[in-house]
């Protein structure tokens, strides 16, 4: 492998190469005309059955499995090989990435976009998975801030170099391993003590660090448990397995996925008359 000396001022010039590669761009902002479409229920998802997405599916569930009939909500898929550069969903998240949010029971409606805001909005509008004492919150709050901040080095960085790079390369992929593991090792010593990851109860930090690690260590993440050794995370497997047990969970999971078998997948939830629909003979 010949050696790269950077230049004095980076250009996008050439094709950088992976599986993203027709998306990914250095600059923000609209590259079409696309409405998002609107459907009737209080909340509008944008979304996709991704790690980030997962989160916010599965506490939109979780509240309404509590009879929160406020958070029903229409879920749309945005298929990310451009869909995310369309003007309707750069209006809601000018970040272009999934999730986006729209509460239409607001008026004017209200966007939110990162998904650890969005559950954050959730939590506080609906007054659920969200402690209410300071010490109790701050925790809650160190939890998904950790999550928020960690997940890049296991998506972005573990993930890309070890999943979707052109090629292998050993550096990248040593470097991201060692801190994922670390960060394993931080969640496993935290829920040896402890039920959940702020204590008794179960909050958005769970579902959000879920969403991520939980899938991790469950198998479903990159196929790379085998190499990562997550059994070895007892702690963490045994919290995560007894999340991914809840039925909200079950059904939070399936919104928005478009890939895998297809009595999996739900691509649109416009209510929870979608589950059963979806289960029926005639729909596989």
């Amino acid at each position: 492998m010949s050696k790269y000396t950077p230049p004095k001022v980076w250009t996008w010039d050439k094709p950088c190469g992976g599986q993203f590669e027709s998306t990914n761009r250095p600059v923000a902002g609209a590259t079409e005309e696309k409405e998002l479409p609107r459907g009737k229920q209080p909340l509008q998802l944008y979304s996709l059955a991704t790690p980030n997405g997962v989160k916010v599916t599965v506490m939109l569930e979780e509240l309404l499995a509590l009879g929160c009939a406020g958070a029903e909500y229409d879920a749309w898929p945005i298929s990310l090989k451009g869909e995310q550069f369309g003007s309707g969903f750069v209006a809601i998240n000018p970040n272009s990435k999934i999730p986006a949010l729209l509460d239409t029971s607001t008026d004017p409606a209200t966007r939110i976009f990162e998904s650890g805001a969005i559950l954050i909005y959730l939590a506080e509008k609906f007054g659920h998975f969200y402690p209410t004492e300071v010490p109790e919150r701050t925790e809650c709050l160190s939890w998904l801030m950790w999550q928020m901040g960690s997940a890049p080095f296991l998506g972005g960085g573990f993930g890309h170099f070890y999943a979707y790079a052109p090629e292998p390369m050993e550096y990248p992929i040593n470097r991201y391993a060692m801190e994922v593991k670390r960060q394993l090792d931080v969640l496993n010593r935290n829920l040896a003590e402890r039920r959940y990851l702020g204590g008794e109860d179960y909050t958005i930090a769970d579902m959000a660090t879920y969403a991520w690690y939980g899938a991790l260590v469950l198998g479903r993440l990159y196929s790379a448990a085998e190499f990562l050794d997550v059994a070895s995370y007892r702690h963490v497997h045994r919290w995560a397995s007894e999340i991914d047990e809840r039925p909200a969970v079950k059904r939070g999971r399936r919104v928005n996925r478009t890939w895998g078998p297809e009595e999996k997948r739900m691509p649109e939830r416009h209510s929870a008359a979608d589950f059963e629909s979806a289960l029926a003979p005639e729909s596989r």
